[in-house]
């Protein structure tokens, strides 16, 4: 199953702060429900259907023009990997355990 990772930022808001876009972005998921997901400090870390994870990347896209932003930024990374099943947790428990090696 693959995992997205998405960042979606506006430009040209007043003020520096983005926390209420990340805010109304992260309400699209979540309401959504058909993804797991990770709110991480830089990216929203997300696995499911690669069709689904486009879809709501789209609406999380819009809502922040619907938001009054003029531009918005999105970045995605797709890791698809199909020789074997793997989620999110066990990317990082990977790492970890070879960590403590």
């Amino acid at each position: 199953m693959p995992i997205v990772a998405v960042s979606i930022a506006p430009s040209g808001t007043p003020g520096t702060s983005l926390s209420k876009y990340v805010a109304e972005a992260e309400r699209v998921i979540r309401e959504d429900g058909r993804v797991k997901y990770r709110l991480d400090p830089m990216f929203t870390t997300m696995q499911g259907e690669l069709s689904v994870c486009f879809e709501i990347i789209q609406k999380m896209h819009e809502v922040l023009f619907a938001m009054g932003a003029p531009r918005v930024g999105t970045v995605i990374k797709i890791d698809d990997r199909r020789d074997k099943i793997v989620d999110m947790e066990d990317k990082v428990r990977a790492v970890e355990e070879k960590l403590n090696r």
